[in-house]
């Protein structure tokens, strides 16, 4: 003890001058027998030991021995306190007569700490850190012992007077009390003679009702220059009538909380974060957090199994309820069990490395997405493109903005541009979204448009196939219900725009895609609901048909199939092939729609279907190539009887509000669709 004690006095500084009186006795014929006595007195010097806060204004009496110390009338500021010191190691007068007393340095100090002067005690690592989002001051007392040469404290103090802004539970006001309690002492197994090298500490905190901690640390002369924890247990809002038990290995944390805001903690680690700094936060970043807590607390006392159990967790600006979840920690890798209202399923996450970004694989039950969701990831992916880990996720039932999509399968990575230095993109290797009505299936890229990482504007390219089994169905599960029955088929193609994956931009929309559709119905539906599949059910036809045809477009018009070809191209989409097969009629179309401002030109022909002549026009696939003036030169002229009952429509306007012009010979004047009758089959000429 006395050697360690001199070790630590080795390695103080001290300022200003002290008064030291001295006698010193050394027999020559035994030195063994030297006495020696003193005493020091300190009229206001600055002391400053290893890791210790620094004692300013240092006043009193040191009386010393060859044997031992004794400090009386010891006064000193710290902390941004006045605090009392008393202690030594000089043996009682009861105990001078023994043989072998060995008496252990104590000192008791009585004093007061302001948030400030913690803020200002950089040697206290994470608890400097905390303090910047205190306030005020509380007394203190503090006894520390020292054993086989390591100190053995005694800590505790009710915090009344300090005001914490801490997120929930360790806010509290200045005059609400929570009890503080920190003690360290030498593990049993330190004093087994059977091993004398053995040396372990235990740590014991109690922070009110709301937060537990044990530690066990192995301070053996063997091991590594800092203190090693073998294993720990912590407890946030541990239930009453349990306790804090400690695992044979690693460190494992409990959290229970009616509400865990897992946001505002992570803003509280973020580097630079004071009381009114920190902005907005993300789940990625609260993982990310981690690591910045590692840095003010050492990472060995960071927790390997975590459990929380909570009504309400905050986290990346949502809100999960009735959350259970368990986790692990192993090296660079997080694993995640968590059920919730929700969610439920398994996460893992490896932390990124400088020769890889890291990974997010996740297995999920179900999902739930709030409409919120889809712009914090696209500001994510915008602001850090070079940092979000590759994606493995797999979710059974999504539920995004109110939409149940069914399975969702993503795989996507975050790589170098190819050609562009410092340039990011993701490739998606696949991306399917599987429902009952359909399948949905997609790969593609989200990359920079040219050279200069920092500022260059990003684009999108998918190539993707829609499988069809109930093409109504799948309109109502996206809330468009009543615009077509059933009808089975396929869309496929490419398309790109200027923006991320999330965020469609008509104006910048290119590419192109093939429609092959049968057995369906367009639904009788007001246009200005069913926007431009209201143009395609021909509604508004009616009345400027020259045949009976009520039953065909009145009630909405059924098709054997619609197929044809759609070029994209800034946001207008263009077609010279459509084909929609009816009952005894086809209706060909060509024309261009502008998807941003929800308007089209479209030139309508509708060909009744009389013989075996139209049966084959209508059953021809019309080469886009080719076209539909060119298809129509060559069958209706060269048939009369079909050109003369061939009718052509032009169709401009806004989609809710189509302006319909009869164009073929003997045409009528043009009518806005609104002009037509409510019972437009009274009107069709028979």
């Amino acid at each position: 003890n006395a050697n360690a004690f001199s070790s630590l006095l080795a390695q103080t500084t001290a300022t200003g001058l002290a008064d030291v009186q001295l006698k010193l006795k050394l027999p020559l014929n035994d030195l063994n027998l030297m006495t020696l006595q003193g005493k020091a007195t300190f009229q206001g010097n600055d002391i400053q030991a290893p890791d210790v806060p620094k004692l300013q204004r240092v006043r009193g009496v040191v009386q010393f021995t060859e044997s031992g110390f004794a400090i009386s009338g010891g006064q000193a500021r710290a902390l941004g306190g006045d605090l009392t010191i008393e202690g030594g190691s000089l043996a009682t007068a009861a105990s001078k007569g023994a043989a072998n007393v060995v008496v252990s340095p104590t000192l008791k100090i009585q004093g007061s700490f302001s948030a400030d002067g913690l803020r200002q005690a950089t040697e206290l690592g994470a608890v400097s850190q905390l303090a910047r989002h205190a306030s005020g001051s509380a007394n203190y007392q503090l006894t520390a012992q020292w054993q086989r040469g390591v100190p053995q404290v005694s800590a505790a103090s009710s915090l009344q007077g300090l005001a914490l802004n801490l997120p929930a539970p360790l806010n509290k006001l200045p005059e609400t009390l929570m009890p503080l309690r920190l003690e360290t002492s030498l593990t049993r197994e330190s004093f087994q003679t059977t091993n004398p090298n053995l040396l372990q500490e235990h740590i014991s905190l109690e922070l009110g009702r709301m937060l537990s901690a044990q530690f066990v640390r192995d301070l053996s002369p063997n091991a590594s220059s800092k203190p090693r924890v073998l294993r720990g247990a912590m407890a946030v809002g541990l239930p009453p009538g349990e306790t804090l038990s400690l695992p044979p290995s690693g460190v494992v944390a409990s959290v229970q909380l009616d509400t865990l805001d897992l946001d505002a903690w992570s803003r509280l680690m973020a580097p630079g974060s004071g009381a009114a700094s920190a902005t907005s936060a993300s789940s990625v970043s609260s993982v990310g957090s981690a690591t910045t807590a590692a840095a003010a607390v050492s990472s060995a006392y960071m927790p390997s199994n975590l459990s929380i159990r909570a009504r309400e967790v905050l986290v990346g600006g949502r809100q999960l309820h009735r959350v259970v979840a368990g986790g692990s920690h192993d090296q660079e890798i997080w694993r995640l069990n968590v059920d919730a209202t929700e969610l439920s399923g398994y996460v893992e996450y490896r932390q990124p490395t400088s020769s890889n970004p890291g990974r997010v694989y996740a297995r999920l039950a179900r999902l739930v997405l709030p409409p919120s969701s889809a712009k914090d990831v696209e500001t994510l992916l915008e602001e850090q493109p070079a940092s979000v880990p590759a994606l493995d996720i797999v979710v059974d039932d999504l539920e995004l903005r109110g939409r149940k999509l069914g399975r969702v399968e993503i795989d996507a990575v975050n790589r170098n541009t190819e050609g562009l230095s410092g340039a990011r993109e993701w490739r998606l290797n696949r991306f399917n979204v599987t429902m009952p009505e359909a399948v949905f299936t997609a790969t593609g890229q989200w990359s920079q448009m040219g050279a200069g990482a920092a500022n260059s504007k990003r684009r999108t390219s998918m190539n993707f196939k829609l499988d069809i089994a109930d093409s109504g169905e799948l309109l109502n599960r996206f809330g468009m219900k009543d615009l077509i029955r059933q009808g089975k088929g396929k869309l496929e193609g490419q398309v790109s725009w200027q923006g991320s994956p999330l965020s469609l931009d008509y104006p910048s929309l290119g590419g192109g895609f093939n429609v092959n559709m049968e057995s369906g119905q367009f639904m009788k539906a007001d246009p200005g609901l069913a926007k431009l599949l209201g143009v395609l059910s021909l509604q508004a036809l009616p009345r400027r048909l020259a045949l009976d045809f009520r039953d065909v477009f009145s009630e909405g018009f059924a098709f054997d199939f619609v197929r044809g070809d759609v070029l994209i191209e800034q946001g207008m989409a263009r077609t010279n092939n459509l084909q929609m097969r009816g009952v005894n009629l086809a209706v060909l179309m060509e024309g261009r729609a502008d998807l941003g401002r929800e308007t089209q030109d479209l030139k309508v022909v509708v060909v009744p279907e009389i013989n075996t002549n139209t049966a084959t026009l209508v059953t021809t696939i019309i080469n886009p190539a080719v076209g539909l003036g060119s298809f129509l030169a060559q069958w209706i002229l060269r048939r009369p009887i079909i050109e003369s009952t061939t009718q052509e429509f032009h169709i401009t306007g806004s989609w809710a509000d189509p302006v319909i012009t009869r164009t073929d010979a003997g045409a009528p004047r043009k009518n806005s669709a609104k002009d037509a009758p409510k019972d437009a089959s009274k009107d069709a000429p028979r």
